[in-house]
């Protein structure tokens, strides 16, 4: 049985404030130790509960936030960018099972941090005319690679709105959110008992799965809200974008991937305007 872990830090216990997830300071050492931990968690979990392969994959900002040095050794990671698959980079090696840790609501929901990729550029993305956040557009990924998206963990609006999209996964909630910055948290250490024993069921359960034939997805149409008419103009030199209004673009795509990796490059384009 193989596992990916895709780790975020906005959805670990005791992540509320901005500057948590930004690097150079204090909040931000003691937020990125949280989630290496939560993900430590989740390998422990899986590892306990029969996998043979797991690769935690770090899918924060840069790429480069767990800390090695607390990572069982039994795990492999996948750290810095850029990368084809961006968050989902591992399932080339073809895991059955996919757990995201740490992942948070989508852009201008209520849910602590709430952002889709970009907070500086995106403002909705829909496949299809569905809004997806990161984990419904990672986790299609997932499935159209023909892995389980097995266990999610993050705040309660998180875990409200993903639900739907993975009906058969277990979610973990380790806070609720009252607001973008505030609201009730599970300790570091409690979140982690949650995750590991949760990993080591999922696990346990799906003894014997077997990975699904590649779902060969139907034309798809993805479009993004920008946060700015700037982003629109800049985005719109794009020659495949079409613009739908002042801040709304519309582009066809053959599959998920496509919508990960256009988006992608789209977001690393934003800078240009920072």
């Amino acid at each position: 049985m193989k596992v990916l872990i895709s780790a975020d830090i906005e959805g670990v216990a005791g992540v509320f404030h901005p500057e948590q997830t930004r690097a150079g300071n204090g909040e931000y050492e003691h937020a990125r130790r949280w989630m290496t931990l939560e993900a430590n968690a989740a390998i422990e979990g899986a590892f306990a509960g029969g996998a043979t392969q797991v690769w935690v994959n770090d899918s924060h900002g840069g790429f480069r936030n767990l800390l090695p040095d607390l990572i069982d050794a039994r795990a492999r990671m996948v750290l810095g960018k850029p990368r084809t698959l961006g968050m989902m980079t591992g399932l080339e090696d073809e895991p059955e099972l996919v757990f995201m840790i740490g992942y948070h609501a989508r852009a201008q929901s209520r849910g602590i941090l709430a952002h889709t990729i970009n907070s500086f550029a995106f403002a909705r993305v829909s496949l299809d005319g569905e809004e997806v956040g990161e984990a419904g557009l990672y986790g299609a990924l997932a499935i159209e690679r023909g892995s389980h998206v097995a266990l999610l963990t993050g705040d309660d609006v998180f875990v409200e709105e993903t639900r739907p999209a993975f009906p058969e996964a277990r979610f973990v909630t380790v806070k609720t959110a009252h607001g973008y910055s505030s609201g009730v948290t599970q300790t570091p250490a409690s979140a982690c008992e949650m995750i590991r024993g949760a990993a080591r069921e999922v696990v346990e359960s799906a003894s014997g799965m077997m990975r699904r034939d590649v779902i060969k997805p139907k034309p798809r149409h993805c479009e993004l809200r920008v946060q700015t008419t700037a982003l629109a103009d800049l985005f719109c030199q794009w020659p495949s974008l079409e613009r739908l209004d002042g801040v709304t673009l519309a582009f066809d795509i053959s599959s998920v991937e496509e919508a990960v990796r256009t988006l992608n490059s789209l977001s690393a384009m934003s800078f240009m305007l920072r």
